[in-house]
């Protein structure tokens, strides 16, 4: 019967171009148009009969019934709400006259639901299955909620959302669509948070606590529909706490720089909750997998930075609604607040540059590596490992990836400066100081990777000052990084550098930096060097292709010794049968033979053209006009 996909989809049609009035009229019209199918609409100028109520024997036979229903209950429903609507800007507020009003019309669409979800109840004659009952109770108790909600009858309220919450949550998972996740954050969550203030229940329980405490009320057949359908709900209170620390069980504190906090919003708890089961996740994939490629580990941390970023989002709607309710920064309830809005601002960015990390590429991008970060596939992979000599890929591709590197190194240093612009991070001396020497080893991998640019491009002299950089930033954050006591060793990278890292790049530069000097003694030589009066000086050729000639002079140039850097050039492979001008050249044994044959050439032609002239001599001559004879 689809009853909730059916008052959605008619209610998201009608509000993408009107308002709740224009919703009104047209439930109005489709209301008329059911009645003219079902043969019991009022004809014109005829006697008013009053409507009989719909029997479960008229929904089995047509579903029409049903749809009649519905559309009655939604008119009410729409009819309250643009009431509510043209109110909403009056600064007086609204007249105790209209809100009876609305609530007159919530009331009677939620009988309306409440009749029709009795009908439905006797399967046996109408033919519902199980999830349409349930989808009847939780659309009489949405509107039962909204009444009660206008009324201020906050018990009440709690009571009837909790119930539409519970039977939507569990039908969630049943049916897998998203139409009631909507209705579970869009209406009904935000429903119950305000209704659970007005009635000073603490905020840190939260919405899935509440909502099992409430549904206890409900009666015994309600909650064994519940149960046949997902019995899990009614343990954990909402499907997505499964698998992660319960709404009774969430953590109530935090800590953060040796400082823990309790926290004040249920939200943020649950949030904190699932990313720690995130984090343990994560950890498990890496260390069960570690022959991933960056891309796919990169991938891993999709969930972990999804969920810190839910209790980024958490605590700044519980520091948004403290400052409505009017509350001063030196409240304990807001200072902790902000301890605990550094926190999980701080554990997003840490997770946020490990996935930098991972990307950049082994040892943080450090290895003059080129494997492809984006677009190389697996085939291209397979096929050069398979071959003897790999392939060397072009300058200009190799420094397209050193740019992407250069991309996430830049990344990386603005979360850096992000994390520094938190709350209090600026006053803790020790976390301070080493951000910035985490900024420097960053800077310095950015360096190196711009030099091995500059390398590729043949600016040895760009590339030798910007390896002296990065050598001079590795130098600073080297004390400071290997000092720092490390955490547990995991395989998920995050913000922490550990001392292996910063050695293993200090050394690696001090090799890159001799490197580096050597190619710019070499350049510069090539600059300086005057030709000399050998031979091996006039024609421009190395001493290496030379040293079968015996130089006239008796003198070397030393200084062209061999072509730096080396160049592809041609080698002669078979001359005679790849000699492009074999077929133009008389060779000495082969003049006799050649000459023989033009002999016959020449005596065929000159038999030929006597042949021709022969023929020409014996046609009769032609005689009189038109060839006709006398």
């Amino acid at each position: 019967m689809d009853i909730t996909k059916f008052v959605v989809s008619h209610r998201e049609n009608a509000l993408l171009y009107g308002d709740y009035a224009t919703y009104r009229a047209q439930l109005s019209r489709k209301l008329l148009n059911s009645r003219k199918k079902l043969n019991i609409a009022t004809k014109s100028r005829g006697k008013f009969h009053p409507k009989a109520q719909i029997t479960a024997e008229q929904i089995s036979d047509n579903h029409e019934y049903l749809h009649l229903a519905l559309l009655t209950a939604e008119r009410t429903w729409a009819h309250a709400m643009s009431m509510k609507a043209s109110h909403a800007a009056d600064t007086k507020g609204m007249t105790s006259k209209t809100r009876s009003h609305i609530v007159s019309r919530l009331e009677k669409g939620a009988r309306t639901a409440e009749k029709l979800a009795d009908v439905l109840s006797q399967d046996a004659v109408s033919g519902a299955n199980p999830n349409d009952i349930l989808e009847a109770r939780a659309y009489a108790a949405l509107l039962r909620g909204a009444a009660n909600f206008e009324k201020q009858s906050w018990e009440d309220c709690i009571v009837s959302y909790a119930v539409a919450r519970m039977i939507y949550s569990a039908l969630s998972t049943s049916t897998k669509g998203d139409i009631y996740k909507d209705l579970l954050t869009d209406t009904i969550d935000p429903s119950i948070r305000y209704a659970a203030y007005q009635a000073k229940i603490p905020r840190t329980q939260p919405v899935p606590s509440i909502a099992k405490k409430a549904f206890a009320k409900a009666d015994d057949d309600l909650v064994h529909r519940v149960k046949a359908v997902n019995p899990s709900v009614l343990e954990q209170g909402d499907v997505t706490m499964t698998g992660v620390t319960g709404a009774e069980g969430a953590p109530t504190t935090i800590t953060w720089r040796s400082k823990e906090v309790k926290i004040e919003d249920a939200s943020i708890a649950v949030a904190w909750a699932s990313v720690q089961t995130a984090k343990a996740k994560l950890n498990e994939r890496l260390s069960m997998s570690s022959s991933l490629a960056p891309k796919d580990k990169a991938a891993a941390y999709d969930d972990i930075l999804a969920a810190t970023q839910d209790a980024v989002d958490a605590t700044k709607q519980a520091i948004d609604e403290l400052r409505g309710e009017g509350v001063t920064q030196g409240d304990p309830r807001m200072q902790s607040l902000q301890i605990t809005r550094t926190a999980v601002n701080f554990e997003m960015i840490s997770w946020r540059i490990g996935r930098n990390r991972v990307l950049a590429g082994e040892l943080d991008g450090a290895r003059a590596t080129f494997d492809e970060l984006s677009k190389r596939g697996k085939k291209a992979q397979e096929v050069e490992q398979a071959s003897e000599r790999p392939k060397e890929e072009a300058p200009g591709r190799q420094i397209a990836k050193l740019k992407e590197k250069v991309v996430l190194y830049d990344g990386t240093l603005q979360s850096l400066e992000t994390i520094t612009e938190l709350p209090g991070v600026a006053n803790d001396q020790e976390l301070f100081t080493r951000l910035q020497a985490t900024s420097q080893y960053f800077t310095a991998l950015k360096s190196l990777a711009i030099a091995r640019s500059h390398s590729l491009a043949h600016n040895d002299a760009n590339a030798l000052a910007l390896i002296r950089h990065a050598l001079i930033q590795t130098e600073s954050a080297l004390p400071i990084l290997s000092s720092a006591s490390s955490e547990e060793s995991s395989p998920a990278r995050n913000i922490i550098v550990s001392a292996a890292d910063v050695q293993t790049l200090h050394s690696l530069l001090n090799g890159e930096l001799q490197r580096a000097r050597a190619l710019v003694e070499i350049s510069e030589l090539n600059k300086a060097k005057k030709p000399s009066t050998g031979s091996s000086s006039n024609n421009g050729k190395p001493l290496l292709s030379q040293l079968a000639n015996y130089p006239s002079s008796g003198q070397v140039n030393l200084e062209n010794i061999v072509v730096y850097p080396p160049r592809l050039e041609a080698i002669p492979v078979k001359p005679i049968f790849l000699d492009v001008a074999w077929n133009y050249i008389d060779y000495p044994e082969k003049i006799a033979a050649g000459g023989d044959k033009k002999q016959q050439q020449q005596q065929q032609r000159t038999e030929e053209v006597r042949e021709e002239q022969t023929q020409e001599e014996e046609k009769p001559k032609k005689r009189g006009w038109f060839g006709f004879g006398r």
